[in-house]
């Protein structure tokens, strides 16, 4: 039986190079604190399970820095191309399930992704719905299922998990569960209401 693969999605921690969207709203320092605490909390509640953990990262070379990551795990470059190009290929790349999540999720947990990869047992894709319009999660039970999967979606938009849908409609589809990422400062207080003790 092939092991099956988590892609966790993440840029390195950097003051003004990433969550620059969200420090618009809510400046560079809590951004910062908030991307670094929600991808280490990502990783640990990620690490121990019936799958592999793979950070794959971009820039590509910031792969090989260790010092850049809150924890020891393999990591790989997401090479070229807009996110779709970069989630086609990272799902390709194996002959088993695979599913790709981002690191900005801060209501993930190990539970959830293991409810997803149940789904691939009877469906071809599987997606976990933001409701945006976009998606926390997508994962395919063979890499070759995910091919075209992305083409022309409109990313950070309400209209990727549609235009994603439509790619795929000849596909068997699963979803998992709702949840939102963190893109912005209204996706921030709005966590902050549901996670009245979080910290970042």
């Amino acid at each position: 039986m092939i092991r099956p693969t988590i892609f966790v999605f993440a840029k390195p921690a950097r003051r003004g190079r990433a969550k620059t969207r969200l420090a618009k709203g809510i400046g560079d320092a809590a951004a910062l604190s908030f991307q670094r605490a929600c991808l280490a909390a990502t990783l640990r509640k990620l690490q121990r399970g019936p799958w592999r953990l793979v950070l794959c990262v971009t820039p590509d070379a910031a792969a090989r820095n260790a010092h850049l990551w809150p924890l020891r795990t393999m990591r790989t470059g997401q090479g070229w191309g807009d996110l779709g190009t970069r989630m086609e290929r990272a799902l390709m790349s194996r002959r088993g399930p695979a599913i790709v999540v981002g690191s900005d999720i801060p209501d993930l947990n190990a539970a959830l992704v293991r409810d997803a990869f149940k789904n691939l047992g009877d469906a071809d894709l599987v997606f976990g719905r933001s409701r945006d319009g976009g998606y926390w999660l997508v994962g395919s039970r063979h890499g070759a299922l995910a091919k075209g999967a992305f083409k022309n979606a409109r990313w950070s938009s309400e209209h990727a998990l549609a235009d994603t849908l439509a790619n795929v409609a000849h596909r068997r589809v699963a979803f998992a569960a709702t949840l939102d990422d963190v893109d912005d400062a209204a996706g921030y207080d709005a966590w902050l209401k549901r996670s009245p003790s979080a910290s970042t």
